[in-house]
């Protein structure tokens, strides 16, 4: 990524989120254990199976490439939970690493199932390569929706990550629906990132490929950091390619 990162301005950034947070009654941990997110996310009512791209039986993340984030309620009950995860594509790029089923499956010979398939239909993903940092499991309990706790997430992901990997790109999957309605605070999103079937997870997707430049998280926490010191930060518009 070009650019150095500001450590002072991610701190600030992830703490004026995490006080959002707190303010709308949730505490957030970070773990980087797998096996542990697995437990959590298992033993959380309405939360679907995760996906074995951050499951450790399927797919184990090395250390230092991974974590989680877990929200508890005032009665420490589970309200949210995401993941993230960094990919090493110098060699290669993020569609063919979909397309090969690598990017779920840290051995598709050993793991898929014959029918399985991935089409990548994006554009962009042809070019999105070098380190990849993957944000998803993206979930939150129903009594918390529609308050602004998604973009809390993201915007303390984006923080957590860049601190963590300086990414060249990070990017996720996810329906349509999210973007008709502006659930994730992205400024690319593409139609058919990820065709998908997976026979033995039970999983039939058509995602939206959605995604950004390291120097766009990068510039995305400077002008938050001027914006906070009073100078505003020049517009940016969102935009769907």
């Amino acid at each position: 990524m070009k650019g150095l990162v500001n450590s002072l301005h991610v701190s600030r950034f992830i703490h004026s989120y995490d006080e959002a947070a707190i303010q709308k009654g949730i505490n957030l941990s970070v773990g980087f254990d797998f096996h542990e997110y697995v437990s959590i996310t298992e033993a959380t009512p309405t939360k679907g199976k995760t996906y074995p791209i951050f499951r450790p039986d399927r797919s184990p993340i090395k250390a230092g490439e991974g974590y989680w984030l877990v929200g508890v309620d005032k009665n420490n009950e589970v309200v949210l939970v995401a993941a993230a995860r960094l990919y090493d594509l110098s060699q290669s790029n993020l569609a063919e690493h979909l397309q090969s089923l690598k990017f779920f499956y840290a051995d598709p010979a050993k793991h898929a199932h014959p029918q399985d398939r991935c089409i990548c239909k994006a554009p962009s993903a042809w070019r999105i390569t070098g380190k990849v940092a993957l944000h998803g499991d993206l979930w939150v309990r129903s009594d918390f929706r529609g308050q602004g706790i998604t973009k809390i997430m993201t915007r303390i992901m984006v923080g957590v990550t860049l601190a963590m990997w300086a990414p060249d790109f990070r990017c996720g999957l996810a329906g349509r629906w999210s973007i008709d309605k502006r659930v994730y605070d992205v400024p690319h999103a593409e139609p058919s990132g990820s065709v998908l079937r997976l026979v033995a997870e039970d999983i039939v997707d058509d995602d939206w490929l959605f995604w950004s430049t390291g120097e766009e998280m990068r510039s995305l926490i400077d002008g938050h950091d001027k914006w906070a010191s009073g100078v505003s930060p020049p517009l940016r518009a969102q935009h769907v390619n």
